[in-house]
């Protein structure tokens, strides 16, 4: 599998640009499956479910099934954040996964920004973000995109990942 980040700062655009960028590159027949990180505690379960409840009473792992979907939650209880490599072993092979976050990670990246948040690039000490998309003109050594030109920061991501 291939494996490409979208990564910048909170409110930078990533995720809206994730999802214009899944909905683009399937829509050309690639299949795509994306990893999200979250640096907060999160819950995709609601106290009373039956599958909450499952885990509340101590199942490291709850497979939700239904003819729709599945999803399994796995309970780390104190165990160590598993590493982005570790999870992408547990994805079913597709063409490209593209990743939200993980900005300490070696894979290669886009980075989304917003000169509103008044943030400064991460670019400039990162060489494996590759490109910049932009809601502004910059003047970098990277690819700059406009962030809202998804068919060409697509045809870039694809080109650099040989898809």
């Amino acid at each position: 599998m291939k494996v490409y980040g979208v990564t910048g700062w909170k409110n930078a655009g990533k995720t809206g640009l994730m999802e214009r960028l899944v909905t683009e590159i399937t829509g050309r027949g690639i299949t795509v499956s994306t990893v999200k990180h979250a640096h907060h505690t999160f819950d995709v379960d609601h106290p009373g479910k039956d599958s909450h409840r499952h885990r509340l009473a101590g199942a490291n792992e709850v497979l939700l099934a239904s003819r729709n979907r599945f999803a399994l939650m796995h309970e780390l209880r104190g165990q160590d954040e598993p590493t982005l490599e570790e999870l992408l072993t547990k994805l079913a092979p597709v063409d490209l996964v593209l990743v939200e976050g993980y900005k300490r990670d070696r894979h290669p990246k886009i980075e989304a920004f917003r000169a509103e948040t008044g943030n400064a690039l991460i670019a400039p000490g990162d060489p494996t973000i590759r490109a910049i998309a932009a809601d502004i003109l910059l003047d970098s050594d990277r690819r700059v995109f406009d962030l809202n030109a998804t068919s060409e920061i697509a045809d870039f991501i694809l080109t650099e990942v040989g898809l």
